[in-house]
């Protein structure tokens, strides 16, 4: 294994003319030689900060992974801070549980989500205004040296480091700090690596968030292990904007949230995605009518996988030579998984919903300045998902959903994620579906079912009661134009409740 930004200098050096980076915001390319160059200015301005922590609040952009790489050759834990909702409370919040106070940010972003300023905000572009010419001489003759002396000069850490603290999404409850070491995502980079074959000559199109997990390993990390080019934008909405990137610039690899990939498929025409070699969905389920779009729009199969912040992300994933379509894949090289009984602890049997718990390298340290969480999520190494779901005979995972998406309703345990996954059957291609519970003074729990369109409510009922018993049907259908949405682009369950509580309350 290896230390993610020694890696990073190893492989810029050896590729130096290379694009390693095409900022379709800034409309720059910028070489692998001169990502090396601003990082070793940029290492030098983070060292005059005194915290240990810096936080990072940028959109994807080479400014982005500059400056993650700048804080780690610094000696500095990048803490990634989410601006796509809130952003002001969230680095308040990030600071004191961190204990920090430098924000590396941007004035233009700032601008476009009208965040106010907050205490320890520092502006990338006035760090950039303020590089002498003496200065990037001095990167530039350094980075000519030998390796072995050059890495002598940037920070030392350990495998078992933390390289970056991202915060859980808050879907549910409040966000937690997950600290993930170098050892936890290079092991799962090489990992995942075994079961999609990937190379330098692949292009990455980065367009998740940095913030989060799956854009931070699987869109910055693992093409730099290899030296590829990254395309980066910062806004997975803008649909067609995407589409026109993926067909002029010709990127390898796509991975996205079902939402995002929708919405792609939406704006895209037949040819407009024959560059792409694999399309990876996650974060959340990837509906039958997606797959089934890419497949008749495009001749492109949907590799779905599973993962959490917790697990550096990537625990299973369906992949070329492995595919069965509505599960989640199987686990990958070196990352054991067992099914528990939620009541018993048992070991679950072949097809028999249980706990999706996981061991091996991926698994992160911990949750920061939080030993009673980290404990009862691991134990004895194994990391306990929260996720419920089986494993079949052929030995592929299965998602049911999370324990707290399980609802006791007459004694019985019912499955939202599986009155979801019905409901999605019988309803128009345009319309979103969330299923929540809301309290029932009688039963305990009522099932809601939440859609973007006025639907013929009785008809999808009766369709639906052919395969679900009668106390899992939906027994109110409330309609919302748009779907709350996290900024990885799950649905905000919580968010979603609120307002179906607040819409019944009226």
């Amino acid at each position: 294994m290896y230390l993610l930004h020694e890696n990073f200098i190893k492989i810029a050096k050896e590729l130096s003319s290379k694009t390693a980076i095409k900022d379709k915001a800034t409309g720059k390319d910028i070489t692998y030689g001169k990502a090396l160059i601003a990082t070793l200015i940029l290492s030098k301005k983070f060292k005059n900060y005194k915290d240990n922590f810096l936080g990072i609040m940028l959109p994807t952009s080479s400014g982005c992974i500059l400056t993650i790489l700048s804080a780690l050759m610094a000696g500095k834990i990048p803490v990634m801070i989410n601006y796509s909702t809130g952003a002001s409370n969230n680095i308040k919040f990030a600071q004191k549980k961190c204990n920090f106070k430098t924000v590396i940010t941007s004035k233009a972003l700032l601008q476009k989500i009208e965040c106010p300023f907050v205490e320890g905000m520092v502006f990338i572009e006035d760090i950039v205004n303020s590089i002498s010419v003496s200065e990037r001489i001095m990167a530039a003759l350094t980075s000519k040296m030998p390796l072995a002396l050059l890495l002598s000069k940037i920070y030392k850490w350990n495998l078992d480091d933390t390289a970056v603290i991202l915060f859980t999404s808050g879907s549910e409850n409040d966000p937690k700090a997950v600290q993930l070491s170098h050892k936890n995502i290079c092991s799962n980079i090489e990992s995942f690596i075994q079961v999609f074959s990937l190379s330098e000559k692949d292009i990455m199109l980065a367009n998740l968030p940095l913030f989060h997990v799956f854009g931070l390993t699987v869109n910055m990390w693992t093409p730099l292990h290899f030296g590829m080019t990254i395309i980066t934008y910062s806004n997975p909405l803008e649909y067609k904007t995407i589409v026109n990137i993926i067909k002029n610039d010709k990127p390898t690899i796509m991975v996205g949230t079902p939402s995002f990939l929708s919405g792609y498929l939406r704006a895209s025409t037949e040819g407009d995605f024959k560059s792409l070699k694999f399309v990876i969905s996650g974060a959340d389920k990837c509906p039958d009518s997606l797959r089934e779009g890419y497949l008749k729009k495009h001749k492109i199969t949907i590799y779905e996988g599973y993962g959490t912040t917790e697990t550096s992300p990537v625990i299973s994933v369906n992949t070329p030579a492995f595919n069965k379509p509505g599960s989640i894949g199987k686990p990958i090289p070196n990352v054991d998984v067992k099914i528990e009984n939620y009541l018993t602890g048992e070991i679950c049997k072949p097809n028999e919903i249980g706990k999706i718990v996981v061991k091996g390298d991926l698994v992160m340290k911990g949750y920061f300045d939080d030993f009673e969480q980290t404990s009862l999520k691991i134990r004895g190494g194994w990391y306990d998902t929260g996720d419920m779901g089986y494993i079949d005979e052929d030995g592929f995972l299965w998602y049911a959903g999370r324990l707290m998406r399980f609802v006791k309703i007459g004694g019985e345990m019912i499955s939202l994620v599986k009155v979801e996954n019905t409901l999605e059957k019988y309803l128009p291609k345009d319309v979103e579906c969330c299923i929540v519970e809301i309290p029932d003074a009688i039963k305990g729990a009522k099932i809601i079912a939440v859609v973007t369109k006025p639907v013929d409510e009785q008809k999808i009922i009766k369709q639906m009661s052919n395969e679900l018993p009668n106390i899992a049907l939906p027994k109110k259908f409330i309609v919302i134009n748009e779907l709350p949405k996290m900024g990885s682009g799950k649905i905000d369950l919580r968010k979603t409740t609120e307002l179906v509580k607040e819409i019944l309350s009226k």
